[in-house]
């Protein structure tokens, strides 16, 4: 799976901002639980989907502030 982009996810509306999220978050979730069974062989895997879900909860704070101004 190639990383998203910044910029592919301002051009993503609210709705798909939630699902995306929801499943970064499971994605995430699983792979700590693979990964305290069994080491993964790439670890970054982990930082890479963290990163992910920071991205899109930035996207969500820039559009509350943006409304709010």
């Amino acid at each position: 799976m190639a990383p998203v982009v910044y910029s592919e996810i301002i051009g993503w509306n609210d709705e798909e901002l939630k699902n995306e999220l929801a499943a970064s978050k499971m994605k995430l979730t699983k792979l700590k639980f693979n990964h305290a069974i069994t080491p993964l062989e790439n670890t970054n895997v982990l930082k890479e989907t963290k990163r992910h879900i920071a991205r899109i909860h930035t996207e969500f704070k820039k559009r509350q502030l943006s409304k709010q101004a």
